[in-house]
């Protein structure tokens, strides 16, 4: 499997749905947009068009592609991965993006790397490599490689 240059992982193929090739997906992103009618999304083998989908519980979606016409198709592609292109959207904090950014204080102090990003039910959480952990709704701005964060006093006192 060879994915293009620049495509971000957003969902996994789960299983077949129905006899006429629709696919459940389970979406990783919180961009519902990239099921939207006419959508594309790369499984590692080819480029395929969304033609409808409907929500289902936990984050899955039952998706019917215009590549795919019928069960024994959609059967071959349980367990593959899907991508798209990046969304341009000037606001949005990528997790891509911030791994391995420093995180800097709203004094201009460097707080640490971001060395992960925790999926959180309230907020995802920035883990630096001090330790911290950084609510999401905390970051001002992204900027060269820097983490702007205006915290609450005393949330960097929290390990000693």
């Amino acid at each position: 499997m060879t994915v293009p240059d620049g495509l971000l992982e957003v969902g996994r193929i789960s299983r077949a749905h129905g006899v006429k090739g629709a696919l459940v997906v389970r979406l990783d992103s919180d961009r519902t947009e990239r099921l939207d009618p006419g959508a594309r999304l790369f499984d590692g083998r080819q480029w395929l068009t969304v033609v409808s989908a409907r929500r289902q519980p936990e984050r899955k979606w039952v998706v019917q592609f215009e590549e795919v016409a019928d069960r024994t198709a959609a059967e071959s592609m349980n367990g593959r991965s899907l991508w798209a292109e990046p969304v341009d959207d000037p606001d949005a904090l990528w997790v891509h993006e911030l791994i391995g950014a420093h995180v800097v204080d709203a004094e201009g102090i460097d707080r640490g790397i971001c060395i992960a990003v925790i999926d959180n039910p309230a907020n995802d959480l920035l883990e630096l490599d001090t330790g911290h952990l950084v609510p999401n709704t905390f970051v001002v701005r992204l900027a060269d490689g820097i983490i702007h964060v205006d915290t609450p006093d005393g949330l960097f006192d929290l390990l000693g």
